[in-house]
């Protein structure tokens, strides 16, 4: 501990006793403060490296500042997501105390430069000035290990409160709304004259990499090492325009994170892979080697050397703005303009509807949705629809007829050579949208891109099919609540090139099994840490050949207590429903049918047509409703609000309907 901080220590004590307890012990305190003065300890201050703070614009900002009132010193990293989820709350907080406290951003990373302080200023609209700690010396001063960290100073100098600014962002989690307003309660406290209750917190967020001496060679090198292994598994996703938050492209950049691309590598939190690898083998499988891994850690344990720069591997090769292969050949706008989204509350999912005006099949071989605005867009669905039907899909569920879809970490669908999904003529695109408000108002425009094949290029079509199980009850307060699934039917001799489980925040892990007709069974996939932050399509390395009449069986498991940070409400049952705070059970999977079974790819591929969606719809109401398995739905099994509609159309005498007159019922509905 520097004499400063010692110093600091005892002013804050002294402060906190004379203010609450007086009495002895508070004046004891202060005399050792006058005594470290009188005998020259404080003048260690003037040993300590002078504090160098350079606003956006280039000019020097004082430190110490003149003016005797309080002040928050907000650590910031231009590339940390917590920092950007924060940044908003912060102009918030100065805003309401402005008057009262000067409130200070401090950018402490090496790496951030101040061009990227300036543009990152403008677009979180940070009207609160904004500096480099040009040698770090002031977050060294203050010990400051991670962003964001805030410390709170009084009109005296003396530090109050240190740490996070509230509990509601942490690595891994996101509560619905703050529990402890840890900054806000201690600028009252400040500004009431009160002691503060809790003047220190563990701070979450991205490690502050320090500056220390280190070769510029060594066993492991930037270079000749860590370049490779991060273009392999790292620059696919960490590049300018994607989802990742600093680009993993230059050598300055990535030193300046090394010490958090550590803990992240350490703790197998990054690169983001959650598939057990004891079960299949995974085209997309970005987990690092027990090498790679502890090449990454030696490397940044001496130093980050960077070796010679001039013996670089080349870069891989990118399409500009996007993950596919190859510039799409058709661009869709999910919507005519810019969807606005509020900065607080809950969004319920949004759903638009595009008419691509097909007037032929289309065959797709790789398709993408890119998010306009990453920073609100959770994720993003695209099903396809007969034109002049409702719902997603055909079925109001959003089971079948599933294109494509985008969440954090998801690579664009790009399917093997010879296999493709069809988007029927006349069909209609169905998009749905997940956005987070992050506390300040923001807007989005997400578009489409499709790389078709020709009709004579395929000879499989591609269809995802699932496992769903749409009754689900988890209980309140339970870990480990187990709920399972079958496919509707045996399948044929398809192979299976994709798996894609689906839970909401309570999900917990997610098993794929074939069970063969012989009764014997198989695990093709486990996700023993289920992260709906990190939604992944596995895709086989190889097509999953599986033999005719086997089912696919999932049990998905829950976590429905208050440990699970993620749990909006650990006292509520939970059951099936589209919005973030219920839950659903599905487990995609990606089926390749030959063009000649005509039969499969009509029962399992996209409506061609309203009446056909409507029978999907209908069989998939009758999945949810027939509960005594007679298929067919009685009156008594028909949900209340539909209840009357279902009973006007009963033929006289008759309590129950088939799946086909169900579905001429909607018919009827619609119209």
């Amino acid at each position: 501990m520097s004499q400063l901080e010692h110093w600091f220590g005892l002013a804050f004590c002294c402060k906190l006793w004379t203010g609450a307890l007086s009495g002895l012990r508070a004046v004891c305190c202060c005399l050792a403060i006058l005594a470290m003065a009188s005998t020259g300890s404080l003048k260690a201050q003037s040993q300590e490296p002078a504090v160098e703070l350079r606003g956006i614009r280039g000019e020097l900002i004082a430190w110490p500042p003149e003016k005797a009132k309080p002040r928050v010193l907000a650590f910031i990293g231009t590339g940390c997501p917590l920092v950007k989820l924060y940044a908003d709350r912060l102009q918030q907080l100065s805003t309401k105390y402005g008057e009262q406290v000067e409130f200070l951003a401090i950018a402490p990373h090496p790496q951030d430069s101040l061009e990227e302080l300036a543009a990152f200023a403008r677009q979180h609209q940070l009207e609160i000035p904004v500096a480099k700690d040009v040698g770090q010396h002031l977050a060294r001063r203050f010990g400051i290990t991670r962003t964001p960290e805030v410390v709170l100073i009084d009109e005296a100098g003396v530090p109050r409160y240190q740490g996070r600014i509230d509990d509601q962002y942490g690595v891994g989690f996101q509560r619905k709304a703050p529990e402890r307003e840890d900054l806000k309660l201690a600028l009252e406290s400040v500004l009431g004259q009160r002691p503060v209750d809790v003047g220190r917190t563990e701070p979450a967020g991205c490690l502050v990499n320090y500056r220390r001496t280190s070769a510029d060679s060594g066993a492991v090198t930037y270079a000749s090492h860590v370049a490779r292994i991060l273009n392999e598994h790292c620059v696919r996703c960490h590049r300018e325009g994607q989802i990742g938050p600093f680009a993993m492209s230059d050598y300055q950049e990535v030193s300046g994170w090394a010490e958090m691309i550590a803990e992240v590598v350490r703790e197998k939190r990054m690169p983001p892979w959650h598939a057990d690898p004891k079960f299949g083998k995974w085209a997309n499988d970005c987990s690092l080697s027990n090498e790679d891994r502890d090449l990454l850690l030696e490397w940044v344990a001496n130093g980050a050397p960077a070796g010679d720069l001039t013996t670089l591997p080349p870069a891989p090769k990118f399409v500009a703005g996007w993950q596919l292969p190859q510039t799409p050949d058709m661009v869709l706008s999910i919507t005519d303009r810019p969807v606005k989204v509020r900065s607080t509350g809950d969004v319920k999912y949004q759903y638009f509807v595009v008419d691509p005006k097909l007037t032929e099949d289309k065959w797709v071989r790789a398709a993408e949705l890119r998010p306009g605005n990453l920073r609100v867009v959770h994720h993003i669905l695209c099903f396809l629809r007969p034109r002049g039907s409702e719902g997603l899909g055909g079925n109001g569920e959003g089971l079948d007829g599933f294109l494509c879809g985008y969440v954090p970490g998801m690579l664009p669908l790009e399917l093997p050579p010879g296999m493709a999904k069809r988007i029927p003529k006349d069909s209609e695109l169905v998009f749905q949208v997940h956005y987070t408000p992050i506390g300040s108002p923001q807007e989005d425009l997400s578009q489409l891109g499709l790389v078709f094949a020709t009709a004579d290029e395929v000879t499989h079509e591609v269809v995802t099919t699932s496992a769903v199980n749409p009754r689900i009850e988890i209980p309140p307060g339970k870990r480990g609540h187990e709920e399972t699934a079958w496919n509707r039917q045996q399948l044929g001799e398809w192979p299976i090139i994709s798996l894609m489980p689906h839970l909401h925040l309570r999900g917990q892990a997610f098993r794929y099994e074939a069970v063969y007709a012989d009764g014997r069974r198989e695990t093709l996939l486990d996700v023993p840490g289920y992260d709906f932050n990190w939604q992944t399509s596995y895709q086989a390395a190889e097509p999953l050949k599986l033999p005719k009449g086997t089912r696919i069986f999932c049990t998905a498991t829950y976590d429905n207590s208050p440990g699970n940070l993620n749990n909006p409400d650990p006292t509520t049952r939970v059951s099936w429903g589209d919005q973030t705070w219920e839950e659903m059970m599905i487990g995609y999977f990606d089926v390749a049918i030959p063009l000649a079974d005509t039969r499969a790819r009509r029962e399992l591929g996209p409506a061609s047509s309203p009446e056909d969606a409507f029978l999907d719809q209908a069989e998939r109401l009758l999945q949810r409703w027939d509960k005594n398995g007679n298929e067919r739905v009685e009156l008594a099994e028909v949900p209340q609000r539909w209840r009357d509609a279902v009973q006007a159309a009963l033929p006289e005498g008759e309590i129950s309907l088939t799946a086909a007159e169900l579905a001429k019922l909607l018919a009827q509905l619609r119209r």
